[in-house]
Parts: C-alpha cells; sequence; structure tokens
C-alpha cells in the first residue's frame, strides 16, 4: 500500500513540487484509484451534493489536505467524456476520423480542462484575496484555499452539467434542433438550470471550508443566468441550436 506515502507532516509538503507528479503518476496506476468512491460521489452529486463536501474535514484531518489525492474522478470523467463526444461526432456524421478525433479532444481539453483551470483559478484567487477570514490569535497560521481543491470543485460542479448538456440533451436532439418558441423555452431552461447547478454546486465546495466568509458570493452568478435565460426567450434564441452549430456548423 502506498497509503504511508500519502499522509504528510505538514501542509507544505503536500505542495513542495512532488505532489502533481504522483497525482499524474495515479491516473495510469487503475488500482490505485478508488473508483468505488468515485461513483458514490458523482451519484451524490446529482442527488445530494451537500453530502460529498461533509467528507473533506475527514479528508482534511487524514490527508492533511482539503483536495482530493486520488484522481480517479477526473480520469473517469475524462473517459465519459470522450464517449459522450464520439456520440456526438457520430450523431453529425462528422466526415474524418480527425474531425472525430478534434471534436474529442476539444471537449476534453478545452471544455472540461481549460475552462476548468481558469475557473477554478479565478474562484481560488477570489476565496483567498476576499473570503478568508483573518485569525485573531497571535501564534495561529492563515489557512488558505488549495488550487487543487478549487479544481475539485470544478469537477464536481462540471458532472452534473456534462449529464444535462452532454447525455440528457443528446437523447433529445430531433427535438433540440426545431426552432420552435416550446423547444426555445424547453432548452434554454435546460441550459439555465445546468449551470445554476453548477454554480450551486460551486458555492457548497467553498462553503464547506471553515475559514472562509461570505461565500454566497459564489451564488451571484445565478442572477445572471436568469436574466440571459429571460433574454433569450424575448428574441427566441436556443442555445443548444447555437451550440451545435458552434461545434458541428449544423
Amino acid at each position: 500500500s502506498d497509503q504511508h506515502q500519502m499522509l504528510p507532516t505538514n501542509h507544505a509538503s503536500r505542495y513542495n513540487g512532488s505532489f502533481f507528479p504522483e497525482y499524474i503518476r495515479r491516473i495510469v496506476r487503475y488500482p490505485q484509484m478508488d473508483i468505488e468512491y468515485t461513483f458514490w460521489q458523482m451519484f451524490h452529486l446529482c442527488v445530494n451534493p451537500s453530502r460529498v463536501y461533509r467528507t473533506t474535514s475527514y479528508h482534511k484531518q487524514t490527508k492533511n489536505q482539503w483536495a482530493r489525492d486520488d484522481p480517479a474522478f477526473v480520469a473517469i470523467l475524462i473517459f465519459f467524456m470522450g464517449i459522450a463526444s464520439f456520440s456526438y461526432a457520430i450523431a453529425f456524421q462528422s466526415e474524418s476520423l480527425f474531425g472525430m478525433l478534434r471534436l474529442i479532444l476539444w471537449a476534453i481539453f478545452i471544455d472540461f480542462i481549460l475552462f476548468g483551470c481558469i475557473i477554478a483559478t479565478a474562484n481560488w484567487f477570489i476565496a483567498n484575496t476576499w473570503l478568508r477570514t483573518k485569525s485573531h490569535m497571535e501564534f495561529s497560521v492563515d489557512q488558505k484555499v488549495e488550487w487543487l481543491y478549487a479544481f475539485d470543485i470544478h469537477c464536481n460542479s462540471f458532472f452534473p452539467l456534462f449529464l444535462i448538456l452532454y447525455v440528457f440533451q443528446f437523447f433529445l436532439l430531433p427535438l433540440a434542433m426545431s426552432t420552435s418558441f416550446l423547444a426555445t423555452f424547453f432548452f434554454n431552461l435546460l441550459y439555465a438550470a445546468a449551470v445554476s447547478y453548477y454554480f450551486h454546486i460551486t458555492f457548497l465546495g467553498f462553503n464547506a471550508l471553515p475559514f472562509l466568509q461570505n461565500t454566497v458570493a459564489f451564488l451571484y452568478p445565478i442572477g445572471l443566468v436568469i436574466v440571459v435565460y429571460l433574454l433569450a426567450l424575448v428574441f427566441n434564441f436556443n442555445f443548444c441550436i447555437f451550440v451545435m452549430n458552434l461545434y458541428f456548423g449544423k
């Protein structure tokens, strides 16, 4: 077992440069990934996301970090996204193997990883700059949000969005491409719900950290989502058709 290697003596040892290579190495070591626990997390992110974050304090006590040290969640989500992207490529009759591969790589490395890193970095900066509570004890150490924990939150938030906008939407594609107002109403509602739930799970993730305050700020973007949704209805702008045209030009 590598468990003894995963218990640091202090916080800094987790982020001295050796952690990320170990994290990456574990992606290709299937036996070291806790697949069962990952599926437990994925299920509860859809039905009771608060329960997932209640385990973070236990993880902090045992591993001395808030972030996961197991890359199974990221690995499984990437695998699912590959399958979903391949399915969309087939459905839209992508002309070439290169086109299919480009779609799969774009979904994984741009939609999920690149945008995830940008959002995680922004949230990490906001939380550490403005939301941390200051300790008044002379010898206490101010805690900070780990960047990898901010990325974990993105992964958690992205999974239900993936199920709604990649999987559920796929089975409704014949209806989705309709220009009727009813189709616009339903699919825009689908997009608004998925994005709002993303921000809700993001809020829960940061709210689970005892040294942060005013984390309700992570819910504020939902107000913008509602405004955009209403404007899209007024102008009969169908987000599903827009996204499909963006990816497939059809």
